[in-house]
């Protein structure tokens, strides 16, 4: 029903003057459920009076995906598997070695999942390589594993575990996994790679191979290794020739003696800085025992821009009303 009334408040209580109801509405030709549309319209109609009305897209099912997910960064699927740990282990996170490869750069980030956030525990980049003698070649296998390496030193020593774990100290190409100690257990870490496809021999395993070297406990096998075919199974002379860049250096021998313009062209740098390719071996041998020795991270010297200049400063009260009255006098004296 629906009551309209007129009324009066009085001392003794409301007087009502009027009153008209909806049932009352038969006496003048309006029909019970006059107001159902025979159709239901673009959008549809709800039968009874004062419904909302909903439009086509109230009906249907389609949830729109994350935006992480719409962008093609994120994989959810895999996110939800890597990070979701057992409700016995309370507030434990499943940490996460996480490989991220740019056009000029490597990322590996040791990553624990917070209610608020991803909280990075420790990272090393491609970048800082130079400090440890590489200063060509940043993107490639041997780079990527020296960065694993970092990594993993990184974050033992941070956890006060670089001592008791050292990791396989010479590399050999063979497979190695670190062996727990009676009173600490090693430090694992999950491999996540993102949306990258986990084809054989790619580089995301070679800084794998690095953390494991470094003493991290990741699963994984040899499957994934370039060393690694159905035919012949694992060779670990083909992964450690990899590791120590010798293939980058018989590659550059090659060409210096097939064709010297396209050698010239392609690694002109490595020219210009007198690397030829029986260095390549020692070069990375030499980072390796760098990085052993201090995997500590350095601040970067580069001076913070100065944005002073853009920052206008805030005025007092005093000083805003001496400008008013400042202007004020200008267009008097004009005048």
């Amino acid at each position: 029903d629906i009551i309209a009334q007129i009324v009066a408040a009085r001392l003794s209580g409301d007087e009502v003057i009027a009153a008209a109801y909806a049932h009352e509405l038969p006496r003048y030709g309006v029909r019970r459920g006059a107001d159902k549309d025979e159709d239901e319209g673009e959008g549809g109609r709800e039968g009874k009076m004062g419904a909302t009305l909903k439009t086509k897209q109230y009906s249907k099912r389609f949830q729109v995906k994350f935006r992480r997910r719409r962008s093609g960064k994120t994989d959810y699927y895999a996110r939800q598997r890597l990070i979701t740990q057992d409700k016995r282990k309370y507030n434990a996170p499943k940490y996460r070695l996480v490989v991220r490869f740019t056009n000029r750069d490597i990322i590996a980030q040791i990553v624990a999942a917070r209610l608020s956030g991803d909280e990075v525990i420790a990272a090393a980049y491609a970048h800082e390589l130079p400090r440890y003698g590489v200063k060509l070649g940043l993107t490639n296998f041997a780079s990527a594993y020296c960065v694993g390496l970092l990594v993993a030193r990184r974050v033992l020593k941070k956890m006060g575990l670089d001592e008791l774990y050292t990791g396989a100290e010479e590399v050999t190409g063979e497979m190695f996994q670190v062996e727990p100690d009676d009173d600490k257990r090693p430090f694992r870490a999950l491999l996540d790679i993102g949306i990258v496809t986990a084809t054989t021999g790619h580089k995301v395993f070679a800084v794998m191979k690095g953390a494991v070297d470094g003493g991290l406990d990741v699963p994984h096998n040899e499957k994934r290794f370039p060393a690694y075919t159905k035919e012949e199974g694992f060779d670990a002379e083909v992964l450690k020739s990899h590791i120590m860049g010798e293939h980058v250096g018989e590659y550059m021998e090659l060409l210096a003696e097939e064709d010297e313009d396209r050698y010239k062209e392609q690694f002109g740098r490595y020219i210009n800085e007198g690397i030829t390719g029986d260095m390549i071996a020692d070069i990375y041998e030499k980072a390796h025992e760098a990085i052993r020795e201090n995997p500590d991270p350095v601040k970067s010297d580069k001076p913070k821009p100065d944005r002073s200049k853009y920052k206008q400063k805030k005025l007092t009260y005093d000083e805003r009303k001496a400008n008013v009255a400042k202007r004020i006098e200008e267009i008097l004296s004009k005048e």
